[in-house]
């Protein structure tokens, strides 16, 4: 595993070492709802798939596949804590609605926390601390606000027109608590039916919602909406996942819902406004 995330041997125990394995994994490891959306149209009586670490590490090796917010973390924590470093499971709740609905990862280094979030992939860690935090990467940008006794994490997401906010609430969690959460998002969720797949390329960060492409660097964000088949490539090309898997997704019904109107309600629009643009 290391050898894939560009390592000849296992990154030093400090805040160097952090930034270079999450920088690693930000860029190797896909934020993607490829292997969700099969399970959900074809083993509806198994467990959702990635839950577990080793499952999820062998079907990346494997197929470079990664997985939504609960089994992403749940990996990243069990990597950096194999690898020596004070990691704990955290969840909160994406678009401060008061719902536990995400998961993330704290590091501690000499007696401060680093935030290691799987679905934001801000490339470096963000500091948990008394003061705000401003992200300086125009690409990746995100923010941190300490209060009320936590945090929120402000993140820059191509397709939403305002800053996402995250409230971190339980700290610490457990994989059993995670794993629940996880199934529970059967019921609801916004990766449940059409494509979200997000990889990090340097100076690039790429999404792909449904069938259109996002792509963001230092000269703004630009769409494309795709075909079929070039969604298809594209898959495999930008977000790395195997041809093999693409399939497999393709046959359950995965690239026909992609081009399907997103079903339910839509969510409540966000009025808060991170603390650089209050």
């Amino acid at each position: 595993m290391l050898a894939r995330l560009g390592f000849a041997t296992a990154p030093s125990r400090d805040l160097e070492g952090l930034r270079a394995l999450y920088d690693a994994w930000c860029t190797r490891v896909p934020f993607d709802n490829v292997r969700k959306m099969i399970a959900l149209r074809t083993a509806a009586a198994q467990p959702l798939p990635g839950g577990d670490a080793r499952d999820f590490f062998c079907r990346w090796l494997e197929h470079g596949t990664g997985g939504t917010c609960w089994p992403t973390s749940n990996a990243l924590f069990e990597l950096v804590h194999s690898l020596g470093f004070e990691a704990r499971r955290v969840a909160g709740s994406m678009r401060d609605v008061g719902v536990v609905n995400h998961a993330s990862v704290k590091v501690s280094i000499d007696g401060s926390d680093w935030l290691l979030d799987s679905s934001m992939l801000t490339n470096a860690p963000l500091p948990l601390s008394d003061a705000v935090f401003v992200h300086s990467d125009p690409v990746f940008a995100a923010e941190v606000e300490p209060i009320d006794g936590t945090h929120v994490v402000w993140v820059d997401m191509p397709a939403f027109s305002t800053y996402m906010p995250c409230r971190l609430l339980v700290d610490p969690d457990d994989h059993a608590h995670y794993l629940a959460r996880y199934e529970a998002s059967r019921e609801r969720s916004p990766f449940n039916q059409r494509l979200y797949a997000r990889r990090n390329r340097p100076g690039e960060l790429q999404v792909l919602m449904g069938n259109t492409l996002f792509s963001k660097t230092a000269q703004g964000l630009v769409s494309k909406e795709l075909s079929a088949t070039e969604l298809c490539q594209e898959i495999h090309l930008r977000i790395g996942i195997s041809d093999d898997l693409i399939d497999v997704w393709v046959r359950s019904g995965g690239l026909a819902a992609s081009f399907e109107p997103p079903a339910g309600p839509k969510p409540p629009p966000i009025t808060q406004k991170p603390p650089s643009q209050r």
